[in-house]
């Protein structure tokens, strides 16, 4: 057990040293060859942040173990709404840009809604895997497209967001640092994996809840150490901006290339297709009033948010142990605390209709 504890804890160091080194890298790599910085950080930033959840769940989905692949994304995501976008925004309401509310808010949400029909049928099949990654593909050459619309001074700031020193400028720097952020990835991903599934077998825990509660938040602490930092730094919409895209490239790219490369179809689990997709799918929709009321995710609603990823981390231990609590917990979330959220998203979107009508 002590073994497995250290291989886990290594390898997600691994994971969050090796996405650090891979963004820097390629982001310093394809402005020296001319690709525009709103593609940048809209692609390779992105991918960066969702690096770790990639290597996880093809290692996983390499070496049989689809409840982790799958239960990472899916967990991964929901802790990038529920926990990441609630911590950051009871730091600071969050303020939202239009392109978020207008185009990559929808378009998470369609992924989504896309992702749980695919997999209604208990698998993701190669052809289904392809159409996420060509969605992902369309969606990069949309973004190439929209960026060279993109004002100047837009250029401008989103180039000071990536690290710029003399020795950064170095391509062979720029190289080393992909290399080793891919090689850590790979070997921080291995580990990883290997040590969740020991420890799941030791505890009597399934894969799937490992991949849903460590493993995914374990793979998310990219997204949490850039949104927690952006909220920090004023920088707002790139907190909600981060999660948004890391979601999209989470469905499309992650789920999307495992379900490419394995060759049977990646597997869904039967408890992730009857509760832990519908919850992914019903967190992307929450994000809709919550952007659309003021432009901003207010501390009540990071509040709200933090409350339910607690409230859904209970319920996976609890229905773990098949403690008869479960049901008892289960039945007071849907009969008070789902109701009481609609109502206060409702409430919400009323008050802010008049303001916003008139701005």
């Amino acid at each position: 057990m002590l073994t497995n504890a250290l291989f886990f804890v290594l390898g997600l160091a691994a994971l969050v040293l090796g996405a650090e080194l891979l963004v820097r890298g390629a982001a310093r790599l394809a402005l020296s060859v001319g690709i525009s910085p709103l593609v940048v950080g809209l692609t390779v930033v992105a991918f960066g942040t969702s690096a770790p959840e990639l290597a996880v769940s093809i290692d996983a989905a390499f070496g049989g173990n689809a409840d982790i692949a799958v239960g990472n994304v899916v967990g991964s995501n929901i802790a990038n709404v529920l926990l990441i976008l609630g911590i950051s925004a009871l730091i600071v309401p969050l303020a939202v840009h239009n392109q978020v509310i207008r185009q990559e808010a929808p378009i998470m949400v369609g992924a989504s809604l896309l992702l749980l029909v695919f997999a209604l049928d208990g698998d993701i099949d190669r052809f289904e895997g392809g159409v996420l990654f060509a969605a992902l593909l369309v969606y990069t050459v949309y973004l190439i497209r929209q960026s060279r619309a993109a004002s100047v001074t837009e250029q401008e700031e989103l180039a000071g967001d990536i690290p710029d020193t003399p020795w950064a400028r170095r391509r062979s720097v720029q190289l080393a640092l992909i290399v080793a952020g891919l090689v850590l990835l790979v070997a921080g991903a291995h580990w990883l994996v290997e040590a969740a599934s020991a420890v799941a077998r030791s505890l009597g825990v399934s894969d799937l809840v490992v991949g849903l509660t460590v493993v995914a938040v374990g793979t998310s602490l990219p997204e949490l150490a850039t949104s927690t930092v952006a909220a920090l730094r004023g920088e707002r919409d790139i907190a909600v901006g981060n999660i948004v895209g890391s979601n999209i490239f989470n469905i499309c790219a992650v789920l999307g290339l495992s379900g490419l490369i394995s060759p049977d179809g990646l597997h869904v689990p039967e408890a992730a297709l009857a509760t832990d997709l519908w919850i992914m799918a019903a967190t992307a929709l929450a994000c809709l009033p919550a952007l659309f009321t003021d432009r901003e995710i207010s501390r009540e609603e990071g509040g709200l948010f933090l409350a339910w990823y607690v409230a859904y981390a209970t319920w996976l231990v609890l229905s773990t142990r098949q403690s008869e609590a479960a049901a008892t917990f289960s039945n007071l979330i849907l009969g008070y605390a789902l109701p009481a959220t609609i109502v206060f998203f409702i409430v919400d979107i009323v008050r802010h209709a008049k303001p916003r009508t008139n701005a």
